[in-house]
């Protein structure tokens, strides 16, 4: 049994999506907003929450990360397995992310969220003017994935740097980024009808937020 995608789009009315890339400003902006009109902070993978949920049955994509033992053959996927996998990850999390969001909607309160949903479904649930897509240069999430602090990251350089093979590895895997960070990736979010904001960085945060917010149609509070 599936929900309308009307009915969908009626009761996540208060929610703010904003997808794109990777050093684009994405979670900083949904943090900020949260901050600023007291609402709902859905950072990166917030549906982590419902990992207990999930079975590989139905989301086997996002199950390879808590059934997987072999950290190495994880970093030497071809840059096709890579985004394939990552493709099938935000068609998995679309539906945890639409329930959680179904729940704090029952709050009342206006909801910013970092998403992976897909684009065709955002198209379908979400009002087109709370959409916001940031992009940033393509090289930047290849150039600088490794530059962020956050575990996952760091786990994920310790593992490449113990391979046999590190060098080989390493250019692999940026190779897999590259492939997520495609022109025709890129494309695709430019022209999904969705309203962009390029990364730039003369713009400070408060004016980009200050951005974000004429976009979305929030008055400042």
């Amino acid at each position: 049994m599936g929900i309308e995608s009307n009915i969908l789009r009626y009761l996540l009315r208060d929610v703010y999506f904003i997808t794109g890339t990777a050093y684009a400003g994405k979670s900083t902006m949904v943090r900020l907003l949260a901050e600023r009109y007291d609402g709902v902070f859905c950072g990166e993978n917030y549906h982590s929450c419902l990992e207990d949920a999930i079975d590989p049955q139905h989301q086997p994509a996002l199950c390879y990360i808590n059934e997987n033992t072999d950290w190495q053959a994880f970093v030497s996927r071809t840059p096709e397995e890579y985004n394939q996998w990552i493709i099938n990850c935000g068609k998995e999390a679309a539906g945890l992310e639409i329930a959680l969001l179904l729940n704090y909607a029952a709050q009342g309160r206006k909801i910013f969220v970092d998403t992976n949903i897909p684009l065709d479904i955002l198209h379908e649930i979400a009002d087109p003017n709370h959409v916001l897509i940031m992009l940033s240069p393509q090289d930047t999430s290849v150039n600088r994935f490794f530059e962020r602090e956050d575990a996952e990251k760091q786990f994920l350089y310790q593992v490449i740097m113990g391979c046999p093979e590190p060098e080989k590895v390493m250019a692999n895997f940026r190779e897999c980024l590259r492939v997520i960070n495609s022109d025709a990736n890129y494309k695709e979010l430019e022209n999904s009808g969705f309203r962009c904001l390029y990364r730039d960085d003369r713009r400070t945060v408060e004016e980009t937020l200050t951005l974000v917010c004429e976009t979305f149609g929030l008055e400042r509070e």
